[in-house]
């Protein structure tokens, strides 16, 4: 069982590889004499788009909603399929250019150029909703199962999801934030850490209705760590409030020139920006890394012609995979570092008075 084990994972790997290889590169192979930059394939591949990809074929794409205000108040909506291929839809086209380049622009009366409010079902929103559509499948089974069952174990996935949610609340939340105020931030912490799991295991995956590169996109990091941000400080104690802006040090170092208390408030904005650099870096950066890896085919194909690209394929894909199980453990760690460094910053902020005798 074990050696099946690990040869259904070997071929699932090669298989992610290889399809990553094919869906990263083939739209840029229209034209067999055409040039490949591979600058601007890899981050056409990690930025939002209209539309998903289909992996093994260049020519269709799974439209999604274009929802887009224009200049005058009046709200359009439409398939992205529309304006794919530089067309032009109720006064509406994708812009090329590097103004706004792959944002919907719309023309005024004027002939101008304007940028429309815009709300659209973008590859990345269709992405978060999938993702928490997942996580609400792998959590709700478990619920359920203690709802009918009560202090059974469970088996099989439902037990996995119960291993891991337990590791995640005993060892984090309950260890740093004490079993009262566990239970009290227990909700937020775990839904943060799930959704960072699936969204990072599903980022790996090239095939509908994964592949979205989520955690790599910087508003989506942003939006957790404001999450974070509002719950350390919304539920901060008065004694965190009052160590911010008159802490327990020296006189000198608060008057005349508050350097402790700039000191403090300056920490309560860098804990957030920290918490969201890292992990939109670090997302970012596996991916990168695999793609540069699959791109060395077609650089060293167009250098030296098939011999070389064969023996490049051989390492470029055996690096690959090797990253892709890289990135499968990076994407538990940064969940489980999101999570931690978001528990022990709300602990800080739950910090009670010093009583001297």
């Amino acid at each position: 069982m074990k050696k099946h084990s690990i040869l259904i994972i070997s071929i699932t790997l090669i298989v992610l590889a290889a399809a990553a290889s094919i869906a990263l590169f083939d739209h840029s192979h229209h034209d067999e004499n055409a040039k490949f930059d591979a600058k601007e394939t890899i981050f056409d591949h990690l930025v939002d788009h209209y539309s998903w990809e289909v992996p093994f074929s260049h020519s269709h794409k799974i439209p999604l909603p274009i929802i887009v205000q224009d200049y005058k108040g009046g709200w359009h909506c439409f398939m992205s399929n529309k304006i794919e291929h530089g067309d032009t839809y109720d006064g509406f086209y994708i812009d090329p250019s590097e103004a706004h380049h792959g944002k919907v622009v719309g023309v005024n009366d004027k002939g101008e150029v304007y940028r429309p409010l815009d709300i659209s079902i973008t590859k990345n929103v269709a992405a978060l909703f999938i993702t928490v559509i997942v996580v609400c499948l792998c959590i709700f089974p478990l619920v359920r199962w203690y709802k009918n069952n009560g202090k059974k174990a469970p088996r099989g996935f439902v037990g996995a999801i119960e291993m891991l949610t337990c590791m995640i609340y005993d060892d984090v939340i309950k260890s740093i934030l004490g079993p009262e105020k566990g239970r009290r931030f227990a909700p937020y912490l775990l839904t943060a850490f799930y959704f960072i799991f699936v969204s990072n295991l599903m980022g790996l995956m090239v095939i509908f209705p994964a592949g979205a590169n989520l955690t790599g996109n910087l508003a989506i990091t942003l939006v957790l760590a404001i999450c974070t941000f509002l719950a350390v400080n919304i539920f901060g104690t008065k004694e965190y409030w009052k160590e911010i802006f008159w802490p327990d040090v020296p006189i000198a170092l608060k008057c005349p020139l508050p350097i402790m208390p700039f000191i403090e408030v300056f920490g309560v904005f860098t804990k957030p920006i920290a918490l969201m650099v890292r992990l939109f870096a670090n997302m970012m950066g596996g991916h990168m890394i695999v793609l540069v890896l699959l791109s060395l085919i077609f650089i060293f194909k167009e250098l030296g012609g098939m011999p070389v690209a064969g023996a490049t394929t051989v390492l470029s894909v055996g690096f690959s995979l090797f990253m892709y199980i890289i990135d499968t453990l990076v994407s538990y760690i940064q969940a489980y570092v999101f999570t931690m460094l978001s528990t022990i910053f709300i602990s800080l902020a739950q910090v009670e008075g010093h009583h001297h005798k």
